[in-house]
């Protein structure tokens, strides 16, 4: 059952060791709206690859994002793009908006075991992204989406990967994330599911399947929350 608190009952992490970071709006609060940045420019490259009209654009990349988890894996299967050179211009951002956090990277620091991040998008961006928040080398390491093969969570052979990389032991390890759906393998796995979700949850403009309180997968989530620091932090003590 979800547990909408952002207290979580300390002793139900008491095992884990394996700590598994989502980044873009869980390492860092959805109201920052980084990713509004990668969304841009993402639907400029859909426009001028195919030539359409930049609401076109929009409707056809957001399909491409529900449907297949990432806009790159749609392109791809659909217009056999160079996935290098779409993610070296989705990632052209400005990450000013981005400020050192010395309590998250406190509370990152002190959780017993590894931490790693799990992102659908590049090493590049998430190193970025880490950095400017000053917690990068609280982490043992980063698995992207080049290193998942280009398929992208929520896809069960790309967990596979991270697990048998790292040797992970899911039934001591904990999973952080703000997509649903992206929790859904982890839940099966046997880890600890925590929904990353905006300060103002109700006004937020999220996609139907972004959201926890129309989610059908609401099943996989352990526990939600708004603030990942206060959420560590009452972990560790």
């Amino acid at each position: 059952m979800t547990k909408m608190t952002s207290l979580p009952n300390a002793a139900d992490f008491a095992d884990v060791h394996d700590w598994v970071f989502d980044l873009d709006n869980t390492l860092y609060p959805h109201h920052i709206d980084l990713f509004a940045q990668i969304d841009r420019n993402m639907t400029a490259f859909v426009a001028e690859l195919l030539q359409l009209a930049p609401e076109d654009a929009k409707r056809l990349q957001k399909q491409y994002y529900r449907d297949h988890g990432t806009t790159l894996a749609g392109l791809m299967l659909h217009h056999g793009i160079n996935p290098d050179s779409f993610l070296e211009r989705a990632h052209a951002i400005d990450y000013s908006a981005l400020l050192p956090d010395e309590r998250l990277g406190t509370a990152i620091r002190a959780l017993p075991g590894r931490k790693f991040i799990f992102t659908n998008g590049t090493v590049s961006h998430a190193q970025a992204a880490a950095r400017a928040l000053g917690i990068l080398d609280h982490f043992d390491d980063i698995f992207d989406i080049v290193a998942a093969d280009y398929v992208p969570k929520p896809a069960g052979e790309t967990y596979d990967k991270f697990m048998s990389l790292h040797r992970v032991d899911t039934r001591h390890a904990a999973m952080f994330e703000d997509l649903p759906r992206n929790l859904a393998v982890p839940k099966a796995l046997g880890m600890k599911t925590v929904l990353l979700v905006p300060v103002n949850l109700g006004t937020a403009v999220l996609e139907s399947f972004e959201r926890a309180d129309t989610a059908e997968n609401g099943a996989d989530i352990d526990y939600m929350t708004d603030d990942l620091t206060g959420f560590l932090e009452a972990i560790l003590r």
